[in-house]
């Protein structure tokens, strides 16, 4: 335990040394072949020392190292070195162990690459670990128990276990020394792969009565500096007499076994000799100096049999070499070799590691961009680790071999992303073993999309109807363009050309919605003012810089009936009277007048059609519906009316429909004279027919008020009459008769008869010559005077044209007959003229 605790302080101080001579055993360039480096360092370095100048041994600018984000790729699992990007420089990231890392193995190195991006570079790096002297030799047993024969004869060989120490070169084990050396002496041998180890030979005869047991101290030592050394105690007890050494058959046995053998497999077997019979001639079988061996082998013992005992990994180990030793029950020990070959079989299939890669290439990329870095490695040897690399066919990609076994995957024809957006790539990976092994993998590689591919319209002009009249903000029609890119690239705004539209801007008519291409109104349109729009509209993408592509729009404003006909002939005019004359002599169809009409709208909103409303006589003249011509149905007469007044609707057929009326004069007459004396009244019975109905109505309610006012005086008079007839009837005054002078009798005998009644006429009008009729004078209101007579007022006209009133007196006479006394009322009719 001393020795191996003086060997770690040795090895604390050896590591100090390295540290200060760093420099030394840094190699900065060993190979600049394909762009591969190489360093060397030692092992056990603390984190962050410097390893290397990356930038400067590459001969790249540190710049280059920030803007291609460089980084490490190292196979295997840890990373034991990192790269500063900002000095470019290579540093120790954690501590290397030599000893884990190789083992054995030298000289041990690992790999790593530096990879850059944009465009993309990896360069080859390899580091070298240089051994320390870190480690102690140590043997597996503290202590060592011989046995041998007080007869063994000088020179008899014991076998030592040998110590082990994981350094290499000059820090691995390099000598044994023993202490005491009266009885016995050290020998030390090599192999072949440079392991040492030492066999003890007797110098002196054994005496057991003197000393049956000897206690040796055996040291084994490394050649470090300083250097490093184990011990261990080596117990020797003496027997009694066995004077026959078990030999082997052969000094050196060789096998070769596949990796892939079975557990407890025969490898082969050993057999040994003892001259000796009895208890001592018995032989066992046993490995020395082998603790690696005895994991993976095992011997009987009893029959020599050597079997396979552990899993046996080509790519670890390739060979075991193992001592052997027969020996008999005496302690007398014969001994031998064995070489075991260890076969490679092809067992591992290639293992396919995307390196670098990021699943994306822009399909403006040109033929020959690295688009992977795909590493591929195979854990047998020869043929059997010999992969390649293959891709699908059919695909713009390929692969090329890079140093190391590294590939990177390369486009070889140029990409368009509208038609083929992505690609799932198979990698196969295949060795040259019997039979042979292959991985597949299978990586998806998406193609980016660039901004080239303008929106498209589904045709360049597009054609849409709104009705006159429109409200604004109505929706007009829908654009809709296409855009073959992806994302923001094929995101699309629409957008109106603000073109000049009959003098305005196109914008004052129209906007549209730049999300959705929705064309609205801004305002109300008049079919008559403009009866179509062609604007310009654009649609957009997001890229940068934005493609965009224009399309026509051309929007026709559809009438409505919106506008009644304009009759243009005959002239309506407020004062002036138009007439138009027709002849006594008029054959059928003459042509009066025509009437001519135009309407605004188009279309049918624009059809007219002609009709006669009123007329005086509708059977003298009808209109053509078509062309508004007025003409006579029959032959004119004389007892047809010199003035007939006509009213023709022009009508459209819009619907609904609007009209216009218009008023004709037509005199039927031979001279215009004539004519002139009939219409000179024209202008009154325009304004009178204009307020016709108005004076229906009004005469109408006098016409009711009149009749209600008249029976309730009717009804009032006769009331009255019958009260005073039945006061005459109950009176007792005597009458006294009075008969005026000229009184004629009921007979008869006077001038005029005893009833007769007057009938007055007069004109209502002395520019007409209708009369109107006036009934009895006797059907009137009477007053009856103090004196007895009736008074009935009159209005007499003298030929002078003066009025004056006369005054028509009726006496009342009494009369007697039969003998009874009666009031009878005879009407004597006295009429004088004033």
């Amino acid at each position: 335990m001393r020795s191996i605790e003086g060997a770690n302080a040795l090895m604390s101080g050896q590591s100090l040394k390295w540290q200060t001579r760093i420099s030394f055993l840094l190699f900065c360039l060993l190979g600049t072949v394909s762009g591969q480096i190489r360093y060397s360092i030692p092992e056990e370095m603390k984190p962050g020392l410097f390893v290397g100048d990356i930038a400067k041994d590459l001969g790249l600018d540190v710049k280059r190292l920030v803007s291609g984000r460089a980084r490490l790729v190292i196979d295997g699992s840890k990373q034991y070195v990192e790269l500063n990007r900002n000095k470019g420089h290579l540093v120790v990231k954690e501590r290397i162990d030599r000893e884990q890392l190789c083992g054995q193995k030298t000289p041990c190195s690992f790999g790593l690459e530096i990879l850059l991006e944009n465009p993309l570079e990896f360069f080859s790096v390899t580091v070298e670990i240089q051994d320390i002297n870190d480690h102690a030799p140590v043997f597996s047993k503290k202590e060592i128990n011989l046995e041998t024969s007080e007869s063994a004869p000088i020179g008899t060989i014991f076998h030592l276990d040998a110590a082990y120490d994981p350094d290499v070169g000059l820090n691995s084990l390099q000598s044994y020394s023993l202490k005491p050396t009266d009885n016995f002496s050290l020998k030390q041998h090599s192999r072949n792969d440079g392991s040492r180890y030492a066999e003890m030979v007797l110098q002196a005869p054994l005496d057991r009565e003197k000393h049956k047991e000897h206690v040796l101290v055996l040291t084994a030592v490394d050649g470090g500096d300083p250097p490093r050394s184990g011990t261990v105690k080596v117990h020797i007890t003496v027997l009694d007499v066995n004077d026959n050494v078990p030999a082997f058959t052969e000094p050196l046995y060789k096998a070769s076994v596949l990796e892939n053998t079975p557990i407890g497999a025969l490898i082969t077997k050993i057999s040994a000799t003892d001259e000796d019979e009895g208890h001592n001639g018995n032989v066992s079988y046993s490995f020395t100096n082998v603790e690696d061996a005895q994991q993976v082998f095992e011997v009987d013992a009893r029959t020599g049999e050597i079997r396979l005992a552990g899993i046996l990994d080509y790519e670890t180990t390739q060979h075991y070499e193992m001592n052997l030793q027969a020996k008999d029950s005496g302690g007398l020990a014969g001994t031998s070799k064995l070489v075991i070959d260890v076969l490679d079989v092809n067992d591992n299939a290639p293992v396919i590691t995307m390196t670098s890669f990021s699943g994306k290439i822009q399909e403006d990329s040109p033929p020959g961009t690295v688009v992977a870095l795909i590493s591929v490695q195979d854990l047998d040897s020869g043929k059997n680790g010999k992969v390649n690399l293959n891709i699908d066919p059919n695909v713009p990609f390929t692969i090329k071999p890079s140093p190391r076994k590294y590939y990177t995957l390369v486009s070889d024809a140029l990409l368009d992303r509208e038609r083929v957006s992505s690609f799932n790539l198979t990698l196969t990976a295949s060795d040259e073993g019997t039979p042979s092994l292959s991985s597949k993998k299978t990586v998806f590689l998406e193609i980016t999309d660039i901004n080239d591919n303008a929106p498209l319209f589904s045709k360049g002009e597009y054609r849409a109807h709104v009705i006159e009249n429109n409200s604004p903000g109505v929706s007009v029609l829908t654009l809709q363009a296409t855009d073959a890119d992806k994302g923001q690239n094929a995101r699309i705004a629409y957008y109106l050309i603000d073109g000049e539209v009959s003098g305005s801007s196109a914008s004052t008519y129209f906007s549209i919605n730049s999300d959705n291409g929705v064309l609205f109104a801004v305002r109300s349109f008049d079919y008559e003012q403009m009866k179509e729009f062609k604007i310009q509209v654009r649609a957009q993408d997001g890229g940068s810089p934005p493609l965009s592509s224009n399309a026509t729009v051309v929007i026709n404003v559809q009438d409505q009936n919106d506008n009644a006909p304009q009759v243009l002939y005959p002239v309506q005019t407020g004062g002036s009277v138009v007439a138009e004359m027709v002849p006594r002599s008029a054959d059928v169809g003459y042509l009066v007048a025509k009437v001519v009409a135009v309407d605004v709208d188009s279309g049918q909103n624009a059809w007219l059609s002609y009709k006669l409303q009123k007329a005086t006589d509708r059977a003298l003249f009808e209109v053509g519906a078509q062309n508004g011509e007025i003409r006579t149905v029959r032959q004119v007469t004389e007892k047809d009316a010199v003035k007939q007044k006509l009213t023709v609707v022009v009508e459209d057929n819009g619907q609904p429909s609007r009209s216009a009326t218009v008023n004709i004069n037509v005199a039927v007459a031979d001279s215009f004279p004539e004519v002139l004396s009939e219409f000179t009244d024209f202008t009154h019975d325009k304004d009178y027919n204009d307020n016709l109905t108005f004076y229906l109505v009004l005469a109408l309610a006098v016409v009711s008020f009149l009749f209600v006012t008249c029976l309730v005086v009717i009804i009032s008079v006769k009331i009255y009459r019958w009260r005073q007839s039945r006061m005459y009837y109950q009176s007792s005054l005597p009458i006294i008769p009075y008969y005026p002078p000229r009184y004629a009798d009921s007979v008869g005998t006077g001038t005029l008869q005893h009833v007769y009644n007057y009938e007055v006429y007069r004109t209502t009008d002395s520019r007409k010559n209708d009369v109107k009729y006036v009934g009895p004078s006797c059907q009137s209101l009477v007053s009856v005077d103090a004196a007895g007579t009736e008074t009935l007022p009159k209005e007499a006209q003298y030929n002078d044209g003066s009025e004056r009133n006369s005054t028509l007196t009726i006496p009342l006479c009494m009369k007697k007959s039969d003998g009874e006394e009666r009031e009878t009322f005879t009407g004597c009719l006295k009429s004088k003229l004033l």
